[in-house]
């Protein structure tokens, strides 16, 4: 069977559409829709469903895909960045929020680094951007906010995010927890809020779980990146959602107040993602029970 063919199919199937695979290989659309025909031929079995938006493997298109897929990314790899061949050590590529993955995951790599570990990070904020560039064979291995759907991508708890509400000890002062309790969306209406988007993703979070409402507020200062916030809100700009290994220091050093406790935190979990098949190949194995070894402790 032609190896070609087979990249292309696996392609396809990671990306959902001829289109979409088509642009990661570079090639017409066209000739990806000849190759997976020439495939299907060659099996005797339609791969593929096609759908008026992208197409959706049959059961021999999925078996096929997870008995392939590793493999295929293992030459690619080798061609690529080749490997060491006293030491058999790979490159990793990992993926994940800018401010988790820098804190919490790199670090957590430093061991196997110092023992020849290769590592290439990507920042990306957007859980979807980070699945679809593991699943188009950008990354090895990522951390992302949710659990993938379908088979393609195999997932693990990682850990859970515990957010807290903030604000600069000037702003604590004027505030009484019972009122913010009773009253948080009025409240939040009336001071400054700092966040990472418009959307008030971290407030809207924290929000829904505690007061169950929505956040009427616009943010004062917007900035793409929770270490920015961190710090726009310990410099009095407004108060600011959190996850509290982040802001531990900040709290503990009195720069930032924590204005609830409520008895149920806002949690959000950190998952594990790999491409199906991919622990086979030994270095992201490891760098995957590194990472989990390590969560115990965060």
């Amino acid at each position: 069977m032609d190896l070609a063919l087979l990249r292309t199919f696996v392609a396809v199937h990671r990306a959902g559409s001829f289109t979409r695979a088509a642009a990661l290989l570079g090639l017409s659309q066209p000739a990806v829709t000849s190759q997976i025909r020439t495939l299907e031929r060659q099996l005797g079995r339609p791969l593929f469903l096609r759908q008026a938006r992208g197409v959706t493997p049959t059961t021999i298109g999925d078996e096929l895909a997870h008995r392939a897929a590793p493999h295929l990314d293992a030459l690619v790899e080798i061609a690529e960045t080749g490997v060491d061949e006293e030491s058999g050590v790979r490159t990793l590529h990992l993926a994940g929020p800018p401010e988790f993955t820098s804190t919490r995951a790199l670090p957590a790599l430093t061991h196997l680094v110092s023992q020849g570990l290769t590592v290439r990070a990507s920042f990306a904020g957007n859980t979807e951007e980070v699945l679809d560039g593991l699943a188009a064979g950008h990354h090895d291995l990522a951390i992302a906010a949710a659990r993938p759907r379908g088979g393609l991508l195999t997932s693990t708890p990682l850990c859970d995010e515990e957010h807290v509400l903030v604000a600069a000890p000037r702003w604590a002062a004027r505030l009484a927890p019972e009122v913010l309790l009773r009253k948080g969306a009025v409240v939040l209406e009336q001071l400054p809020v700092v966040e990472v988007h418009e959307s008030l993703p971290f407030v809207s979070r924290y929000w829904a779980a505690v007061f169950e409402t929505k956040p009427a507020a616009a943010a004062t200062v917007i900035a793409p990146d929770l270490r920015a916030v961190l710090e726009s809100a310990a410099s009095g700009a407004g108060l600011a959602v959190l996850p509290r290994y982040l802001c531990e220091d900040a709290l503990e050093r009195g720069r930032l107040v924590a204005l609830l406790d409520p008895p149920v935190p806002p949690l959000r979990t950190y998952f594990l993602v790999v491409r199906a098949g991919s622990l086979a190949l030994p270095h992201i194995a490891r760098a995957h029970d590194r990472l989990l070894r390590a969560s115990t402790d965060w």
